[in-house]
């Protein structure tokens, strides 16, 4: 982990994130909902999960670059959207500290915005969230992470 930032770390697997996804989605069904922004690239995957579950066709994205692996950068909107996000969901992955959320809060003022995971500096921002997640943790998501083989011991000693 990086720097003195993070002091935890939360790992959250392909069928965790499926599942908390779901869970936000109950929250969601009763919405009249035109149709979903997702914030590239942490709400992608979560904006397609939700469109399935909700049955939205509709998604646009707005592309915004914060992070440079895992340090916050400079803000660069690299595309946005031709409407103020009424009747829209604006979904994201992640609300940490709040910058991303502000610049896409100009941007669609009157969308619904959802996290699946929330941090304190960043709560505030989002419409709806999931699970609160502490403001030091590093949350490692299933996209960043790959599944590997991992040589029994016994076999380790016999090299």
């Amino acid at each position: 982990m990086s720097g003195s930032r993070y002091h935890q770390r939360l790992i959250i697997s392909w069928d965790q994130l499926h599942r908390d996804v779901r869970e936000l989605c109950q929250r969601l069904v009763e919405r009249d909902i035109k149709g979903i922004v997702a914030i590239t690239r942490g709400g992608l995957i979560p904006a397609a999960l939700i469109a399935r579950e909700l049955d939205v066709r509709l998604i646009d994205t707005v592309c915004i670059k914060s992070y440079e692996r895992m340090e916050q950068g400079g803000l660069e909107v690299m595309k946005g959207v031709d409407h103020d996000g009424a009747g829209w969901l604006l979904v994201d992955d992640l609300v940490d500290t709040g910058r991303t959320a502000r610049a896409v809060r100009d941007l669609l003022p009157k969308a619904h915005f959802v996290t699946v995971y929330a941090k304190p500096e960043g709560k505030p921002l989002v419409d709806q969230y999931l699970t609160e997640v502490a403001q030091d943790c590093w949350i490692q998501f299933p996209w960043d992470m790959g599944v590997a083989y991992v040589e029994p011991l016994i076999d380790q000693g016999k090299r």
